[in-house]
């Protein structure tokens, strides 16, 4: 089960487990509410019998003065519960039949656990019941988004026929020198339908089982060599020890890292930098360009600003992010650059 549909089906379990809980319960409290006034009624009615009788093991008989209490009323006093009634031929006392505290306790707890077993054996088929009804949901969304993925799997293989022909066909066309910056910018195309191909690739699959262990300097210097050649203008620092290293899905981590680059390149301007250092846990990369207008939307899908993409890269990147552990927030100002900072706490060594 992905990330998503974990998410899915644990908001339709909590919402339906927690409505029908709280109905249970309510109805619970107020049973028990009714189940305790029916015993105190059931009490007095015994204590009334027992006036008439005063033959009740039960209950406790003595005489009092009539001032203080009125007759056939139920009290509750601290140690006992008690009524009173008249005694015919006697002006001065009541007859008072009483029950101790504990055994009026002792039938109350009987009561509640009568309850509490009912309300316990509720709870665990709301239980199996919600379990069901969250996978029931679940399975519509799930087959119609196996369907979406197995589409895009489809257009993802169907891609590399064209992009290979491409790709030949400009590495022929790099003996021409007449036409050597048309060539380039069709090269550069190419890589951006590829790089577009294997994000819509890494969108498609989970990487939290697949770790590895590797250094953390080598590799984005490996990115960064790769963007130099397209980007020569460009002025690429590199401030990481050398030491340092990491462990996690290094694809999934490399697709987040050349995002990063790529956008950071991509929107710079002419003889700009991009650096790249580390302070304890976390990684900065920074650019010198065009900035961004609105940084909290920035990881949204489809979100753009420029005309160039689709809006979907830094929304990747997020997803990535948040698979592999790493906190990523991002700062930037319009006219003066971006920095985006990623948290790698959880993955480093």
């Amino acid at each position: 089960m992905k990330n998503y549909e974990k998410e899915s089906f644990l908001k339709s379990f909590l919402l339906f487990f927690l409505a029908q809980t709280i109905l249970v319960s309510t109805i619970f409290l107020l049973r028990y509410d009714k189940d305790e006034k029916q015993l105190t009624q059931q009490i007095f009615s015994q204590m009334r019998i027992c006036s008439y009788s005063l033959t009740c093991k039960e209950f406790i008989i003595d005489f009092v003065p009539k001032k203080n209490y009125k007759p056939y009323k139920l009290y509750l006093h601290s140690d006992e519960l008690s009524s009173y009634f008249p005694i015919q031929g006697s002006q001065k006392n009541y007859l008072k039949i009483a029950l101790t505290k504990e055994k009026y306790i002792q039938k109350l707890q009987k009561i509640q656990k009568e309850l509490l077993v009912e309300y316990i054996i509720s709870i665990i088929v709301i239980l199996l019941f919600s379990l069901f009804f969250s996978f029931y949901t679940l399975r519509p969304l799930r087959d119609a988004l196996k369907l979406t993925e197995e589409f895009i799997k489809d257009i993802l293989h169907d891609f590399n026929t064209p992009l290979s022909t491409l790709r030949l066909n400009v590495a022929m066309l790099h003996k021409d020198e007449s036409n050597k910056t048309k060539i380039q910018r069709i090269e550069n195309a190419v890589n951006t339908i590829l790089q577009l191909q294997t994000n819509l690739r890494s969108y498609l699959y989970e990487h939290k089982q697949q770790q590895e262990i590797f250094n953390l300097e080598r590799l984005i210097q490996e990115r960064i060599d790769l963007l130099k050649s397209s980007y020569a203008l460009l002025n690429f620092i590199v401030e990481i020890p050398k030491g340092l290293e990491l462990q996690t899905n290094k694809d999934a981590f490399i697709r987040i890292i050349d995002n990063l680059l790529s956008n950071a390149a991509k929107y710079n301007k002419k003889d700009g930098f991009i650096k790249v250092t580390c302070k304890d846990t976390k990684i900065y990369i920074e650019d010198s360009g065009k900035g961004i207008k609105e940084p909290t939307k920035v990881f949204n899908r489809f979100y753009k600003e420029q005309e160039r993409g689709i809006g979907i890269g830094l929304h990747i990147v997020a997803k990535l992010a948040q698979e592999l552990g790493i906190t990523i927030e991002v700062q930037s100002e319009v006219g003066i650059g971006t920095t985006f900072i990623l948290d790698l706490k959880k993955i480093m060594l």
